[in-house]
């Protein structure tokens, strides 16, 4: 008889975000998935139907299944990403309830950076609005290949078809200009349970998937080892003992790709090459590893290498630069203007960098791109070029959201300022960049 555990090791998994504006009812959604796909335990149930009690409700009020902070459950909003585990027979999933207030906005680009399908709510009252606008513009620069429209609340609007199909098509249309490859539109009410488990039997004209039934069956490849190879070197390890008096090991996760040993590897940004003389795993030595493992590759020649380093295929190396045109959100208090000086994050490696240039920022109303802006505020998403004092090896974002991603640091404090998505980013939407002539104030 097969295991349950071995049943979820032959299960997919998905990592999946929901998103939507203030009300929209996100977390209600989450805990109808959770309690009607019998994924929460009697003590849960228990704590949420006291804490609704306490609160002057009569039924349990699901979405304390999520929202986890004091404060949240006080206020009745979402503040901070919320990361729920459940499985069904078909799939595992790692869930990430995100913030609809606008200035948690930076905490729903935290939830949608892994994520391959994101779930953006619309109240059926309200249809799309400007943080609708907002949510579907991150998930299609972090490059979500799924993107699922759930019209919530369709209780209070009769259940009308209509409704629905004017909040789906405006939505599509906007989402498809974005790029966006998957739109999936689907009629719900998370507070009754219409169609998030169960077909609803108020919505006969529906005939789509519930959502519970798409998140089953949407199809999401985690298959990175035929991507460009990469690892970005954490630490280097050299004992020095007696037993291992000359070993040199560079560690780290493989971000994409495939490594053999004998394979001609290329040390950027330095440009030095050498050969793949061995893999450790787990302790033991191997002749091949992939993403996502962690390990140790030791090479033929003893060059210079340091934690930031990226290990590369020879022939496979992209090219390094210092100068970085890429689409940032913007996700602190304080501005981001140009002729700022920052740190620059990208895998393993931070190196100094000034903005050299803030070209245009979006204007989500109609894509269209306000030229020159001079600065970034919270929740802005902007071109930039930046300027960094080393040599960075970047693929485009398109290509890979693990090497083709950065974060711009405030070099004062550590903030997090911005996350950055290097390269073209919308599908269709196109940048205008305007050149100027202050780059001799520029010192590197």
């Amino acid at each position: 008889m097969t295991t349950t555990t071995e049943q979820l090791s032959a299960t997919t998994l998905l990592r999946f975000a929901t998103a939507g504006s203030v009300d929209d009812g996100k977390s209600t959604l989450v805990g109808r998935l959770l309690h009607d796909s019998k994924s929460v335990l009697t003590d849960q149930l228990e704590a949420v139907a006291h804490a609704s009690l306490s609160r002057g409700q009569e039924t349990p009020d699901l979405a304390l299944l999520t929202d986890g902070l004091r404060a949240e459950r006080e206020q009745g909003i979402t503040i901070d990403v919320a990361y729920r585990y459940f499985a069904t027979a078909q799939r595992r999933f790692i869930l990430a309830d995100t913030p609809g207030h606008v200035q948690y906005t930076r905490n729903m680009v935290t939830g949608a950076s892994t994520a391959e399908l994101a779930v953006v709510l619309v109240d059926a009252r309200n249809g799309v609005v400007e943080q609708t606008r907002r949510h579907a513009a991150v998930a299609a620069l972090l490059r979500v290949p799924h993107v699922v429209l759930a019209v919530n609340k369709m209780d209070l609007v009769e259940y009308a078809e209509p409704v629905f199909a004017a909040i789906a098509e405006e939505f599509t249309a906007y989402a498809s200009e974005l790029g966006v490859p998957e739109i999936t539109a689907i009629p719900i009410s998370a507070l009754a349970g219409d169609n998030v488990v169960e077909p609803s039997a108020n919505m006969d004209w529906y005939g789509g998937p519930t959502v519970l039934e798409h998140l089953e069956t949407v199809p999401v490849s985690h298959d990175l080892t035929g991507c460009h190879a990469r690892l970005p070197v954490q630490y280097v390890i050299r004992p020095q003992t007696t037993e291992h008096p000359d070993y040199r090991g560079y560690a780290g996760q493989i971000a994409a790709g495939t490594f053999r040993v004998g394979e001609p590897v290329t040390v950027l940004p330095s440009g030095r090459t050498s050969t793949v003389a061995g893999i450790d795993l787990l302790g033991h030595a191997v002749d091949i590893a992939w993403t996502p493992q962690s390990v140790t590759l030791l090479l033929a020649d003893d060059i210079d290498v340091s934690r930031g380093d990226l290990i590369v295929p020879s022939g496979d190396a992209p090219a390094t630069t210092q100068d970085i045109e890429a689409t940032v959100c913007h996700v602190a208090d304080q501005p981001l203007k140009v002729g700022q000086r920052v740190l620059l994050k990208h895998t393993t490696r931070t190196v100094k960098a000034i903005v050299k240039e803030i070209p245009s920022r979006l204007t989500l109303d109609d894509l269209s791109q306000h030229p020159l802006p001079g600065q970034l505020v919270a929740n802005d998403i902007g071109l930039v070029t930046v300027r960094t004092a080393e040599p960075l090896a970047l693929d485009s974002y398109a290509d890979s959201r693990r090497t083709g991603s950065f974060l711009l640091i405030d070099p004062a404090d550590g903030t997090t300022l911005a996350a950055g998505m290097a390269g073209d980013s919308f599908a269709s939407v196109t940048k205008a960049v305007q050149a100027t002539d202050d780059d001799a104030e520029w010192d590197f």
